[in-house]
């Protein structure tokens, strides 16, 4: 092996390692959003000058591990652990009040870990097809992100009310990078994205700042989480996926993988909707059904981030899919180390710096590593990590270490404009995320929107 590639494979697999770890961690405390933790996070690592095998490993890692360890409080505790695993709540509860919760938790990892196998060579070969037509989709860029923007923030939960949010929304971003073009001659990218992705956790701490949000927020006394008991392993020995589902679980794993792994313009969540919706209308048995459609539902997630990434990363470079515009946009834009010229719709990103075959390498280098550290983690630990997670893991220190990253980062970018920028548009975002349903991705194509389609507009 020749010196050129056992370095990059090399930052691959630490790099890989350091997000299965973390990520597998992350994962089991409820509620921590994948755009709020692993973009600011991956943000980092660009900022910090790691190679690009290392950054789209690490990425891949901490996606593929969070959405293994996201099950345990989904399961366990009845708690989502992100928003992706908002789909297979109501079956994890219902199969907590069966007393089977362990099982629920099997099947979810298990059929999670079926679709990375899957989406990733699924995905790879949905991007050479579409390949061929990079240069025609970069010269109509503009305007493709326009359609994209609105069928984002239709299938959001906001459905009308998200597109036309998107107007003043738009309005914003783009008034906000005059003013900044105007006073640094500079564009904030970074502030920008940080912004959006922690939208939320910005509108909540200004929320504690008002007497009514306060009492909204207002908790008399410890909250409490009914953790459903330990079930010991028969044998002892790690379930194998192959195993843990049946002949109808597994045909219907990897069928909604391979579907999935296509469709990679769609919201994750909305996806995942569906194909458990799909799935539960074709099985009459009640236990069945759920344990299925919980499994069906986690897989989904895997494969539609995964397809949402490589996709758009291989084919084009441009970020055309939700997670692209999302957690996964700064392997896209991320000045000064990776940009995307917004007037001519080139870019200079991992899409530039790594091949098709360094992409499947990395992947799968990746895959292998957060399922060897997060699958045998989840199944033999799960109940003690969550029982340490509840009782020893301070939400409030986590939000103030987001909130410290994130201040670092504006300052290193522009100062205290950019720490401005990002808490305007994070408390803008956060707005209308909370009260519409406009969720991080519909703002993120409206970013795109804003930096792309609105100077073309202007320029007709």
């Amino acid at each position: 092996m020749s010196a050129d590639l056992l370095e990059p494979i090399l930052w691959a697999i630490g790099m890989a390692v350091l997000a299965a770890v973390l990520f597998t961690g992350i994962g089991l405390i409820s509620g921590t959003d994948e755009t709020a933790t692993v973009a600011p996070i991956a943000l980092l690592v660009i900022l910090l000058g790691v190679p690009p095998a290392g950054v789209i490993a690490f990425f891949l890692a901490a996606v593929i591990a969070k959405h293994i360890s996201h099950a345990v409080p989904t399961t366990l505790l009845g708690i989502p652990g992100d928003t992706t695993a908002v789909p297979m709540l109501r079956e994890a509860q219902l199969l907590r009040a069966l007393g089977v919760p362990h099982l629920a938790l099997q099947k979810a990892i298990s059929g999670g870990v079926i679709a990375v196998i899957i989406a990733i060579p699924l995905s790879i070969l949905f991007a050479l097809v579409l390949t061929p037509f990079a240069e025609g989709i970069e010269s109509v860029a503009p305007w493709i992100f326009v359609a994209a923007a609105v069928l984002v923030a239709y299938t959001s939960k906001g459905k009308l009310a998200a597109v036309v949010a998107l107007i003043p929304f738009v309005l914003l971003i783009s008034g906000l990078q005059a003013f900044i073009m105007d006073q640094k001659d500079a564009t904030f990218t970074t502030s920008f994205f940080l912004g959006i992705a922690t939208g939320p956790l910005i509108f909540d701490l200004f929320a504690t700042l008002s007497p009514a949000g306060r009492m909204a927020m207002r908790q008399e006394g410890k909250r409490e989480f009914a953790l459903a008991p330990d079930m010991p392993r028969s044998g002892g020995r790690i379930p194998n996926p192959l195993r843990t589902l049946d002949r109808t679980q597994l045909t219907y794993t990897t069928g909604s993988a391979a579907i999935t792994s296509a469709t990679f313009v769609f919201s994750p969540v909305a996806m995942a909707v569906l194909m458990g919706e799909i799935v539960g209308s074709r099985i009459k048995n009640g236990y069945h059904r759920l344990t299925t459609v919980a499994t069906v539902r986690n897989a989904t997630t895997e494969s539609t981030y995964i397809a949402e990434t490589l996709i758009p990363l291989i084919a084009i470079g441009l970020p055309l899919s939700p997670v692209a515009a999302g957690p996964a946009a700064p392997l896209f834009n991320a000045p000064p180390v990776y940009t995307l010229d917004a007037e001519a719709g080139t870019t200079n990103n991992l899409h530039d710096l790594l091949t098709t075959g360094q992409f499947a390498l990395f992947s799968v280098i990746a895959a292998v590593i957060a399922i060897v550290i997060a699958y045998p983690f989840v199944m033999t630990n799960a109940h003690r990590a969550a029982t340490w997670v509840m009782r020893s893991v301070s939400h409030e220190a986590i939000i103030a270490g987001f909130a410290a990253l994130i201040c670092v980062i504006c300052l290193y970018e522009g100062g205290l404009l950019a720490l401005g920028v990002t808490i305007t548009v994070g408390l803008v975002g956060g707005l209308f995320n909370r009260m519409i349903g406009m969720h991080a991705g519909v703002q993120f194509m409206g970013y795109y929107v804003a930096v792309l389609t609105v100077p073309a507009i202007l320029a007709l």
